[in-house]
């Protein structure tokens, strides 16, 4: 989509939504939220829509109440209150339908009210501040991060040996990965680090730090065990002053490993 067609289906999906009785609250999310960067060609709409007690099976199975729901090429249900729908030109629909209550078990980062018939935004706001913790403490133990990146890493390495390759590539270029953008994103300074996502260590890392994320990227294009070792030699340098006194011998250990031959 276009920035024109991307902002009609919200104000499509907005007014229909404001005049239907059942729905209390439009939650934009993501770059629909339009908060610190805009949404381009590439965006989908993610949202939340929060309904009266009692209606919310009805929003869920009845999908005509979206913006040209005739065009809808793929509808399926990925969670109890969420969905994902594909349109026949390929654009993406990510949204989940609450009541006041199931709102309770959703995380949010960036959001913009679009309706509010029931102080839905001080809800919001709550949840919003609770994922901020929620976040906090999940990446507060750089200790650990640092122990899952290197264990991964000694894993994935032995399985792509073993002849695992896919489970190797997984736990090297996925789970790793995974701890150690956790750690450079608190650990190493940078002058954009607002754009980072706290529900996605992966989101727009290539944009708070590009020379690091263009590094990265090149290490993931390489063999397994290359890109394992490459990981580590990164992680060592922009991590070194923070690296755990009583890690070091194992992650020495771990080093040795990942530079013995085999592919």
């Amino acid at each position: 989509m276009n920035p024109n067609q991307y902002q009609t289906f919200i104000d499509q999906l907005t007014a229909t939504l404001d005049k239907d009785s059942r729905v209390l609250g439009l939650v934009a999310l993501g770059s629909m939220a339009q908060q610190d960067y805009q949404p381009d060609q590439y965006s989908d709409h993610d949202f939340f829509v929060i309904v009266a007690p009692g209606t919310q099976s009805a929003l869920r199975q009845d999908l005509t109440w979206l913006p040209d729901a005739d065009q809808i090429a793929l509808t399926f249900k990925e969670t109890a209150h969420g969905f994902k729908v594909v349109y026949e030109s390929g654009h993406l629909l990510e949204f989940a339908v609450f009541d006041p209550d199931e709102l309770g078990m959703a995380r949010t980062n960036r959001y913009r009210m679009l309706i509010d018939k029931a102080t839905i935004s001080a809800r919001i706001a709550n949840i919003t501040a609770t994922t901020a913790v929620q976040g906090q403490r999940e990446t507060a133990d750089s200790r650990y991060h640092i122990g899952q990146f290197i264990t991964n890493l000694l894993v994935g390495v032995g399985r792509h040996r073993r002849g695992e390759r896919l489970s190797g590539h997984k736990f090297v270029k996925i789970n790793a990965l995974h701890h150690l953008l956790i750690l450079l994103a608190k650990h190493v300074p940078s002058s954009n680090s607002s754009i980072l996502d706290n529900l996605d260590a992966t989101r727009r890392f290539e944009f708070a730090y590009p020379e690091l994320g263009a590094e990265i990227d090149q290490l993931l294009q390489q063999e397994t065990a290359v890109a394992a070792r490459g990981l580590l030699a990164l992680a060592q340098r922009e991590l070194d002053a923070v690296w755990p006194a009583d890690l070091q011998a194992g992650t020495t250990i771990i080093a040795r490993f990942l530079q013995r031959e085999g592919t």
